[in-house]
């Protein structure tokens, strides 16, 4: 898939949790330790943005996840969409990511982002969701090199272990400090 094939796939799967949630779920618990549903709603509406503001001067209107978390995803969905289909030659430049186009730069960091907090979501609503063996696999390949860079920037927790014979799901989220077998 191209970046923004990419992002239109994972953001829809977001969206079809987001779209399921009640509004009673907004406050429950989720695996990222302290946050609740919304807060995982309300984190990949909000850094993208600020993100966006600080390293490559697009200026995005802001949202008001709490008011209304479906209709937040949608409207940011659909601004994300937009940087994808037309980037417009844009650059981002941050001292974490160097410069790169824009496109490029979130789908390094944005849309992963989006793909794993589906799991968050969803399981802060009582539900599975499938990462995909694959992209696991791949995805626990790339940050296993960086794992002190990672642990130090302090946006993940400390791994968790997993039993050995763990499934790529499971071993990525140990990996990343969640515990695969969380519930609410």
């Amino acid at each position: 898939m191209t970046p923004g094939e990419q992002h239109a796939y994972d953001a829809a799967r977001f969206a079809e949790i987001v779209d399921s949630a009640t509004p009673e779920d907004w406050e429950r618990p989720c695996p990222v330790e302290a946050w609740t549903a919304l807060d995982v709603v309300e984190h990949l509406v909000g850094w993208p943005r600020d993100f966006l503001r600080a390293s490559a001067g697009v200026d995005l209107a802001p949202l008001d996840v709490a008011a209304d978390p479906v209709a937040a995803w949608k409207t940011h969905t659909a601004d994300m969409q937009g940087l994808f289909d037309d980037p417009a030659g844009r650059t981002v430049s941050n001292p974490h990511t160097g410069d790169m186009p824009l496109d490029v730069a979130l789908s390094q960091i944005y849309t992963p982002d989006i793909w794993m907090h589906s799991w968050d979501l969803a399981r802060a609503l009582g539900r599975d969701f499938d990462l995909g063996d694959e992209r696991a696999s791949a995805m626990l390949a790339g940050v296993a090199a960086m794992e002190d860079a990672m642990r130090a920037s302090g946006q993940f927790g400390p791994r968790i272990e997993v039993p050995t014979d763990a499934t790529p799901q499971e071993q990525l989220l140990g990996f990343i400090g969640r515990d695969p077998f969380w519930r609410a």
